[in-house]
């Protein structure tokens, strides 16, 4: 079978060769019906979008998302061209903690404050919010949580958005992007939500760009509103707003669930999904992740360990100074490794 793949998706083409397949590789924005003419499936990331403008008069009946988020998927579409597809939920969750983690750090760091007894609202408690309050509550925050969703099915335990805005010191956005329905995260925080802003030292989006309109936050910022400001996800990515990104304590482009873990767990999740599909019956051939160069790591504290692992203020510098690079940043990231890939020694 022809494929076609984002060539930033690592060790999947390999794994796909092994099983038989023929492998065509592009940039994921430079994907196009002409590539997909003959191809039977598409593996991509976020910058594809698979809808009928790509997707009409082609051979493409799977469709595999390297990545948790499925915005970039019309699903009605796809449902009506009897177009199978599938996303990796929860395979970079643990990198989104990682990065989560490092970023409350390197704040307290900054502002000489305790993360013990902040209090946190978690707003979107899916694979990765769910590890961020187990986190967070094992580091002695008292934890909020929202998720309309959740809360609709009878769920207990959620806070309304309103009692976050007032209560917490620590806000972090995870909810999947939607514009329709009856809970929309399309600009969850807006003019309105900032206004009713208490006491909010730190604010993290680390979900997608829209989830928070990047203009409010900005204004938020300017007045006080929001101490310190997150920024990995940019409404209009790669372009993105310089005057936030200036503001912002810490931004990033769009690699808060790049690790090495991550993007491994992606592609197998890929292969299972597509050997399913395919009634594939042979050995998965994906290879194993080597141990990192210096895999031990000692530190005064955690915090400390975590931060020599991974500080997202090495790659804040990096943007902040060459904006325009944002997709080159992006897609030649060198992948990070998760604190679960070191052995950490408190001394």
């Amino acid at each position: 079978m022809k494929i076609v793949i984002d060539e930033k998706i690592p060790y999947l083409a390999d794994a796909l060769q092994q099983m038989g397949h023929s492998v065509a590789a592009y940039a994921g924005d430079a994907i196009t019906s002409e590539h997909l003419a003959d191809a039977e499936a598409l593996f991509v990331r976020t910058r594809t979008l698979c809808g009928a403008p790509l997707l009409d008069g082609t051979a493409v009946r799977f469709i595999g998302t390297a990545t948790i988020g499925y915005d970039h998927i019309d699903a009605d579409y796809c449902r009506g061209r009897g177009i199978e597809w599938t996303n990796a939920p929860g395979c970079n969750a643990d990198a989104v903690l990682q990065y989560v983690q490092s970023a409350i750090y390197a704040w307290a760091r900054e502002s000489g404050r305790s993360v013990e007894g902040a209090v946190i609202g978690i707003v979107g408690v899916g694979q990765i919010g769910s590890r961020v309050e187990r986190w967070a509550r094992g580091a002695g925050m008292r934890v909020l949580l929202n998720d309309p969703v959740r809360d609709a099915r009878g769920e207990q335990g959620f806070s309304s958005l309103g009692l976050i805005a007032s209560e917490c010191d620590i806000i972090t956005f995870h909810p999947t992007l939607s514009r329709v329905g009856d809970h929309p995260s399309y600009h969850l925080a807006d003019e309105a939500f900032f206004a009713s802003l208490r006491r909010c030292a730190l604010l993290i989006n680390a979900s997608r760009g829209p989830v928070v309109d990047n203009a409010a936050l900005c204004a938020a910022i300017a007045d006080g509103k929001v101490s310190s400001a997150v920024v990995d996800v940019w409404e209009g990515e790669p372009r993105l707003s310089i005057d936030l990104l200036q503001r912002a304590f810490i931004a990033t482009p769009h690699i808060a669930g790049y690790s090495a873990e991550g993007k491994m767990n992606a592609s197998r999740m890929m292969v299972e999904a597509f050997a399913r599909y395919t009634n594939y019956r042979g050995p998965r051939p994906l290879m194993q992740l080597p141990a990192p160069v210096e895999p031990c790591v000692r530190a005064a504290s955690m915090p400390e360990a975590l931060l020599s692992i991974y500080n997202p203020l090495t790659d804040t510098l990096a943007l902040k100074n060459a904006p325009q690079k944002f997709e080159a940043l992006r897609n030649n990231y060198n992948l990070r490794r998760e604190p679960s890939a070191f052995k950490i020694t408190i001394e």
